[in-house]
């Protein structure tokens, strides 16, 4: 039996160099690789946020958002693509800036703008603060009321005015009092006349006449009336009852007598109020109390009245604000020679100030949105762009844009709450997907080379 040297081929040598070489290098790339990727696994979220992915949206319910097509949970419509095939970023509708960090620019196509019932309304620039409204109560003016009371002690006789709201005019009988004092009075009256007339050309005439107008003047302190003291000394009669009446034309408003009562000087049986004039309460806003003054026109229209205008000013204004409304109360004064204007009435109450320029846009198109208020802004092709603005004064259905707007941008006056939601649902997503967004790389340790 031979044995025979094994022969070795230089090409098949050279072969498995080449494969080794490779295999070996391979193993390297790889190994780098995964040492890299489990050093750094941020890399992975990378290439996933990197990928957009196609959104749908239902148009009715624009918080119902899903990664595929399909039908709203809610509603049953179907789901439309959302703009840009991914959720965007606020601001990136409109690189202007939006003026707010809570809401986002969005899109939307004619068919949902007509489906959700949208319009838009220009800014335009109008006269501002040139009138005041708000409600005003018809109260009496209490510098015409008139309480009648007696200064002698007596018995309601006769009573002419009967029942509460009877008109009366001045000098008319209210009632009859009989008052034994007020006969003493009389007596003494007519003593006293007799004593002046006996010392009459004596040297005590001069106290005969001091007597009878001591007597006289005691009558008068009583209101009596200067015909019945007339009728007293010419004719010496002493009258059993004295006679009050109306010092002023007006109504009754209070009645606290009936005939037979026993009233003294602490009573106050009627109280009469003229009406011919009358106040207007008038409620003032805070922020609107600056333009008020003293003296300025003002208007008042009542339900009764037909649209008839009565005319009147301001005569006073509050020094303190009512800690619960946060108003100021105006005093009005209107002339009611009619009676047209009844106490405890409601109208409404126009003060006439003077007036400036200003921009105005509709009041539904402003949004308070907490700290800010917000409009959407129209940018054409669908686009709609939130901007904070300020308010200033308040004209009704109307509201004064002290900043934030131009004349003439379009803003959204309807479904505004719609667009509100989608704005703000489209900032909260986005900024969720910022979060999940790739994390800054950890540094590499000293000494340690990274490719």
């Amino acid at each position: 039996m031979s044995l025979e040297k094994p022969s070795f081929d230089p090409s098949a040598r050279k072969t498995f160099s080449i494969r080794a070489i490779a295999f070996t290098a391979l193993g390297l790339v790889v190994g780098a690789g995964g040492m890299l990727l489990f050093r750094n696994p941020a890399a992975s979220a990378v290439s996933q946020v990197a990928a957009k992915k196609q959104m749908y949206q239902c148009p009715m319910h624009p918080q119902i958002i899903q990664d595929h097509a399909g039908t709203c949970p809610i509603c049953g419509m179907d789901l439309v693509p959302m703009e840009g095939g991914a959720l965007a970023h606020p601001g990136e509708h409109g690189k202007e800036g939006t003026g707010t960090d809570t809401h986002a620019a969005v899109v939307i196509d004619h068919e949902r703008q007509q489906l959700i019932g949208l319009r838009t309304e220009k800014a335009v620039e109008g006269e501002v603060g040139g009138e005041l409204r708000t409600v005003g109560r018809v109260v009496v003016d209490e510098t015409r009321v008139r309480k009648v009371n007696v200064k002698v002690e007596g018995f309601v006789e006769k009573l002419f005015v009967d029942f509460v709201g009877k008109p009366v005019a001045k000098g008319q009988p209210l009632f009859s009092l009989y008052s034994p004092d007020f006969v003493s009075a009389q007596r003494e009256f007519l003593l006293a006349q007799k004593t002046q007339k006996a010392l009459a050309g004596g040297s005590l005439q001069g106290s005969g006449g001091e007597l009878l107008e001591a007597a006289r003047r005691r009558l008068q302190l009583w209101d009596v009336p200067q015909e019945a003291l007339d009728r007293l000394e010419k004719t010496g009669e002493v009258q059993r009852a004295l006679t009050l009446r109306s010092p002023i034309s007006g109504v009754v408003t209070a009645k606290n007598v009936v005939e037979g009562a026993r009233i003294t000087s602490a009573d106050i049986p009627l109280e009469i109020t003229d009406l011919g004039h009358v106040w207007v309460q008038a409620d003032i806003y805070e922020a609107e109390l600056g333009r008020v003054k003293v003296g300025m026109p003002a208007e008042l229209t009542v339900a009764s009245s037909a649209g008839k205008t009565f005319k009147g000013r301001v005569a006073f204004i509050d020094p303190s604000m009512d800690p619960k409304t946060r108003t100021a109360r105006a005093r009005l004064e209107f002339a009611n020679p009619h009676g047209e204007l009844k106490p405890e009435m409601f109208g409404d109450v126009r003060l006439m100030a003077q007036g400036r320029k200003g921009l105005i846009v509709p009041l539904d198109a402003v949004l308070d949105a907490g700290t800010t208020k917000v409009v959407f802004v129209s940018l054409g092709e669908g686009r709609f762009e939130p901007r904070a603005v300020s308010t200033g004064t308040g004209l009704g259905e109307k509201v004064e844009i002290r900043s934030g707007l131009r004349a003439g941008e379009e803003v959204v006056v309807r479904a505004n709450f719609l667009v509100d939601s989608e704005s703000r649902l489209k900032a909260a997503l986005a900024h969720l997907s910022r979060q999940a967004g790739p994390s800054t790389p950890t540094p590499a340790p000293a000494g340690e080379h990274r490719h």
